[in-house]
């Protein structure tokens, strides 16, 4: 057992790490999971290809600048609906799974690249930290960018490192479903860019044959532009550009949101970088995540400075490339996030979740290999990492139970609408109602959405408004749904563990 044990110690910590992982994921996931109106969107347009047979070409809509992105996302969720029977737990135990497996490319990716310990540490700080956990048990489409960002970046080492020059084609289809993920993807593109860059001046250094580099290259660009911007090209061209129009606004109008000089990024970055560290690596302890920014800043130069005097500087480049990539990923993830005006949320920064934690597991090899003192240290930083992660995991909380209170309160709309046909409304503070939307569209309930060009067509003798806002007042809310349903008044009303909804009618004031 004691040699057993000596030889596979790697592999058996590694199976209790994604063991971990899995609990910490799919733990009671369908009383965990969120199910609001971004989760009930995405449901339904799944929903629609899988049993209505009706293909995508745009994917969910950007919550700033009315841009659609590509529908890859759809698509690559669409058979664990099919699979699980319409349930949206089957879309948020599949995102899950991704997660899971997403811990082991970290460790896959942190092992290839600077070795077992590193490999152990980066993927179990990863498999922990309550925020990667919290995207990782949602079916929504930023949830699933850590995965495509890190096959990204292994795609970047077999190409500048490994000259395995087909991994090219394969960073064509990461970087689509990376974008298609959130357009902070887009981020990645530089990045790949940069070291395709210095594969072929590689190349051309060495006079080497460039036909099959330029070759592949041409094909990642034409994978890219088929998966991501054919379908949204395809789109415009039958809506009238709204998407290209969308984007160019973004970009020239929405100056209070993006700032085109990068430079100007520059002097936010150390500010950037500690909040990053704070919410991915400390659990949200600002504190501690100061702390830490500048512990490994510190380290960093301190063991670059001697890797150089050591090897010079060529020899330290070419026996830590793997470091400089995650440098490269994380300066340029960074100074594109510095351009974003408007408050930066914590699935921003989703396209860097494995990149720090890859960096760190650099650090903590490099402590972990000086003497007993850098042992000692290295197990309290990891040991605080994890009373940090720990204390603030999202599983201490009691659950949400927002799946099975949507599905109650549908329930209960359809049962009073007795099979009439009926209008929907929802007054809430930040949601809106295509989580409700998604069980009544799968149970064929009449539920009929007003449009203002159709009114005579879409309005009905009933509506129906959910009420996750109160106090609330329906027949004077002024949201579109129930302004445009006409003078009305309350007919009936009832509770669902603290959410009100009430039954409208037309009022004698419309009928006059």
């Amino acid at each position: 057992m004691k040699k057993f044990l000596q030889d596979n110690w790697e592999f058996i910590l590694l199976f209790l790490i994604l063991v971990l992982a899995s609990i910490l994921r799919f733990y009671k996931i369908d009383q965990y999971m969120t199910f609001l109106g971004d989760e009930g969107r995405d449901a339904i347009a799944v929903k629609r290809m899988v049993v209505d047979l009706k293909p995508r070409l745009i994917g969910p809509v950007t919550s700033i600048g009315n841009m659609y992105l590509g529908p890859l996302y759809y698509y690559f969720i669409a058979p664990s609906m099919l699979i699980g029977n319409l349930s949206p737990v089957s879309l948020a135990a599949f995102v899950a799974m991704i997660g899971v497996i997403t811990v082991g490319l970290v460790w896959m990716t942190a092992r290839e690249w600077f070795g077992k310990f590193a490999g152990i540490c980066s993927s179990f700080l990863f498999a922990i930290s309550p925020v990667v956990i919290i995207y990782s048990r949602s079916s929504w489409n930023p949830n699933v960018m850590p995965f495509f960002a890190i096959l990204t970046a292994w795609g970047v080492y077999q190409v500048w490192v490994k000259r395995n020059y087909l991994w090219l084609l394969g960073l064509g289809v990461t970087l689509s479903f990376a974008t298609q993920s959130h357009y902070l993807g887009i981020l990645l593109i530089p990045f790949a860019a940069l070291f395709g860059a210095l594969a072929f001046i590689e190349l051309v250094r060495k006079k080497k044959p460039l036909k099959k580099f330029v070759f592949l290259s041409l094909g990642a660009i034409g994978i890219f532009l088929t998966l991501t911007v054919a379908p949204l090209v395809w789109f415009d061209l039958r809506h009238g550009f709204i998407n290209l129009n969308a984007f160019k606004a973004f970009f020239t109008v929405r100056q209070e949101t993006v700032n085109l000089k990068v430079y100007k990024a520059l002097p936010g970055l150390w500010d950037l970088a500690g909040q990053f560290i704070s919410r991915i690596l400390t659990a949200k302890n600002d504190f501690f995540g100061k702390w830490f920014l500048s512990g490994l800043s510190l380290a960093l130069a301190s063991f670059a400075f001697l890797g150089i005097k050591r090897k010079n500087f060529k020899n330290f480049i070419n026996q830590e490339k793997g470091l400089i990539i995650v440098l490269a990923w994380l300066f340029i993830g960074l100074l594109g996030l510095g351009n974003y005006k408007q408050h930066i949320y914590d699935h921003y920064f989703g396209f860097l979740y494995p990149a720090i934690f890859l960096f760190l597991g650099w650090i903590l090899t490099k402590l972990w290999d000086l003497k007993l003192g850098g042992k000692v240290f290295t197990l309290a930083v990891v040991l605080l990492l994890t009373f940090l992660s720990v204390s603030e995991s999202p599983l201490k909380y009691p659950p949400n139970n927002q799946l099975e209170k949507t599905k109650a309160i549908a329930r209960l709309i359809a049962e009073k609408a007795e099979g009439k046909p009926f209008n929907l409304g929802l007054i809430a503070e930040c949601n809106y109602d295509d989580s409700y939307n998604f069980f009544l569209e799968v149970w064929g309930e009449p539920m009929v959405e007003i449009e203002a060009l159709r009114a005579e067509e879409t309005i009905t003798d009933q509506l129906f408004v959910i009420c996750e806002k109160l106090p609330c007042e329906p027949p004077n809310a002024p949201q579109a749904e129930i302004a445009n349903f006409g003078w009305s008044k309350i007919v009936d009303e009832w509770e669902v563990e603290g959410i009100k909804i009430y039954k409208l009618t037309h009022s004698l004031e419309d009928e006059n």
